[in-house]
């Protein structure tokens, strides 16, 4: 059963932005959807098994940081 969770990602400017943060969550386990809305900042991500840190790692490897 997948569930979802929403985050809001700080210093995002761009269509490239989204695109590296889509790409770098994307890549994680248990991840099946990742969506990434640039005026807002709203991560929407869908998979079986979520891990918060393990996104907030990815959003971090892309550039990028999880507002709390």
């Amino acid at each position: 059963m997948s569930e979802t969770r929403t985050y809001t990602v700080q210093g995002m400017t761009c269509r490239h932005c989204v695109a590296s943060v889509r790409e770098e969550v994307g890549e994680l386990d248990g991840v099946d959807s990742v969506d990434v809305d640039l005026e807002t900042g709203r991560l929407t991500v869908t998979g079986p098994t979520l891990d918060d840190e393990a996104v907030r790692a990815a959003v971090a490897e892309a550039g990028y940081t999880l507002v709390d």
